[in-house]
C-alpha cells in the first residue's frame, strides 16, 4: 500500500473503509449469520466480479468528529427486521462503493429516540437494489474538495434507505472504534506513501537540476535540506510499521497484554503525526523542485493536495491527541506505563553500547523517557484543563520518543549501515519532548492561555 497509495488515484481510500467494514463484520456477532457470511465475503474476495468496496458515511451537517451530537439520521424498524433510514449524510466518501456502514438513532414505536452517544446505532447498507436501482438514496452533490479529487464524496439524502442493524441498539460509537483503527492505520500508510513517493522525486531531481554552475545534489544546504526531510520520512516509516508489526499480532491472536497497550496508544499517535509531517515533507518537496514543483503537469502539485486531507478525515490532530488522553484514562494508566517501561528497558542496553554514536542516542531517549514521566507526575497536580492544553505536544512527545527508540534498535542491528546509524542520531538530537520543553515555560498554564488568547483576539474584536 506504500508503493501503490500515491499512483493509486485515491482508490486506497476505499480500501482502507473497506479493510475497516471487514474486520466489523468479521467481529461482530449481531448480524444473522447470512447477511454476515455474503457481506464478509464480498468485502474479503479476490475476484474482481465479487469484490465490494465499502464506504463509510458518518458526517452529517451539525457533525464531524462530534457523531453524537451531529447526527440526526433516524432508523425506523420494518416488519422483517430491517431499518428504513431517513436523514443526510454531508460527507460521505467512496459514494461510488457498493455498500457502506453508517450511524442512525432508532426510533421506538412512540416515535422517541434517544440523544448523545448512547442513542447511535451502527447499520449496514447496500448503495443499490437488486434491481440495479439507488436504495432510496438521493445524490444531492459532489464535493468541490480541494485535494483527493478522483475520490467522489456527496452530499446524499436517505429517503427510505433499507438497512440491517450492526451493532448493539446504543452500541455504534463503540463498534465503530474497531473500523477507526483500521482506517487510521490506512491512513498513516498513505501519510507515509505520499512522504516516500516526494523524496524520491526530489532525490532525482537533485541529480538532475543544475544551478550556478553544478548539480544541486552537490550544494551543502539543499543536501542538509534533503536529509531533514529523509530523516522525518524514515522515522514516519518506523513507526508504521511498528504500528503494523503490533495489529498483525492482535489479529492473529498472538499479542501479550503490552502489545495491546501500546496498540491502543500508538494508533492514533501514528495517525495524527504522519498526517502533519506528510503535509509539510510535500510542501518542502515542492520548495526543493522549485518553479517544476508549482506546475500540474509534474503530478506533485496534487501530493501536496491529497496530503493535506490525511490530517483531517478519521480525526483531526487535535482530536486524535484528545483520544490519546483517553486511551490512558480508560486503561488506567496502564497504556503509558507499557509506554515508558517499553522505551527504558529496550534502550538502556545500548547505553553502553562501544559505539559511541549509539551510546548518546540511546541517552537521548532515556532522558526523553524520563521527562515526560516528570511531566506526567507534575500534571498530576494541575488544574483538569491542564492535560487537555498540552495533549497536542504530549502526542507529539510519544510520537518523537517512540520513534526515536525504533531508529535505534534499527540501527543496531547486524546489517545496519551507518547510514542508519546517522539517521537515529539526527532524529533524537530535535525535541524528542516538546510538552516538557513547553511545561518548563508555563504555556499550559489556563490563565496564562487565557491571557495569550485575549491578547492576540483583542485587535479582531469589534469596538463599540
Amino acid at each position: 500500500m506504500i508503493l501503490y497509495g500515491p499512483s493509486s488515484g485515491l482508490y486506497s481510500c476505499p480500501l482502507a473503509m473497506t479493510d475497516g467494514a471487514a474486520k466489523i463484520f468479521e467481529n461482530d456477532s449481531v448480524l444473522s449469520s447470512e447477511l454476515q457470511r455474503s457481506a464478509f465475503g464480498h468485502l474479503t474476495s479476490r475476484k474482481p466480479e465479487t469484490f465490494w468496496t465499502s464506504g463509510q458515511w458518518m458526517t452529517e451537517k451539525k457533525g464531524g468528529s462530534d457523531v453524537a451530537g451531529g447526527t440526526e439520521t433516524l432508523a425506523y424498524p420494518q416488519n422483517d427486521g430491517s431499518f428504513n433510514l431517513h436523514g443526510y449524510k454531508w460527507f460521505s466518501s467512496a459514494t461510488d462503493s457498493d455498500m457502506t456502514l453508517t450511524l442512525a438513532r432508532i426510533v421506538d414505536d412512540d416515535g422517541q429516540y434517544k440523544e448523545g452517544t448512547r442513542g447511535l446505532s451502527l447499520f449496514y447498507l447496500e448503495t443499490h437494489t437488486a434491481e440495479g436501482k439507488l436504495n432510496g438514496i438521493e445524490i444531492h452533490k459532489l464535493k468541490n474538495k480541494l485535494g483527493t479529487r478522483q475520490l467522489p464524496t456527496a452530499e446524499l439524502l436517505l429517503d427510505g434507505t433499507k438497512a440491517h442493524l450492526v451493532s448493539k441498539p446504543g452500541f455504534g460509537v463503540s463498534n465503530i472504534a474497531t473500523m477507526l483503527t483500521v482506517s487510521r492505520f490506512h491512513t498513516a500508510i498513505m501519510a507515509v506513501g505520499a512522504m516516500r513517493r516526494m523524496m524520491l522525486n526530489v532525490r532525482d531531481y537533485s541529480f538532475r537540476r543544475k544551478a550556478f554552475g553544478k548539480l544541486i545534489v552537490d550544494w551543502p544546504l539543499h543536501v542538509q535540506t534533503m536529509s531533514r526531510m529523509e530523516v522525518e520520512t524514515r522515522g514516519a516509516i518506523a513507526l508504521l510499521l511498528e504500528c503494523s508489526h503490533l495489529l498483525g499480532k492482535e489479529e492473529t491472536k498472538e499479542a501479550s497484554e503490552d502489545d495491546l497497550n501500546l496498540l491502543r496508544l500508538l494508533i492514533p499517535v501514528v495517525k495524527l503525526y504522519t498526517g502533519k509531517q506528510a503535509v509539510s515533507i510535500a510542501s518542502e518537496g515542492l520548495e526543493s523542485i522549485g518553479g517544476q514543483g508549482y506546475i500540474e503537469d509534474t503530478g506533485l502539485p496534487k501530493i501536496l493536495r491529497d496530503a493535506q486531507v490525511l490530517s483531517i478525515w478519521e480525526g483531526t490532530t487535535n482530536i486524535l491527541s484528545l483520544d490519546v488522553l483517553r486511551s490512558i484514562i480508560k486503561s488506567q494508566g496502564q497504556t503509558m506505563e507499557t509506554f515508558l517501561r517499553q522505551v527504558q528497558t529496550r534502550s538502556a542496553p545500548f547505553i553502553s553500547a562501544s559505539n559511541q554514536d549509539i551510546q548518546a542516542t540511546a541517552k537521548l531517549i532515556g532522558q526523553s523517557c524520563n521527562n515526560l514521566k516528570n511531566f506526567l507526575m507534575e500534571a498530576a497536580n494541575q488544574d483538569a484543563g491542564y492535560m487537555e492544553l498540552a495533549a497536542r505536544d504530549f502526542a507529539y512527545s510519544i510520537a518523537r520518543t517512540y520513534t526515536g527508540l525504533l531508529l535505534l534498535e534499527h540501527a543496531t542491528w547486524e546489517r545496519a549501515s551507518v547510514e542508519d546509524i546517522a539517521v537515529a542520531k539526527r532524529w533524537c538530537q530535535m525535541d524528542m519532548c516538546p510538552v516538557s520543553t513547553q511545561h518548563a515555560t508555563g504555556t499550559y498554564s489556563m490563565e496564562a492561555s487565557s491571557l495569550d488568547y485575549r491578547t492576540v483576539m483583542a485587535g479582531y474584536q469589534q469596538k463599540d
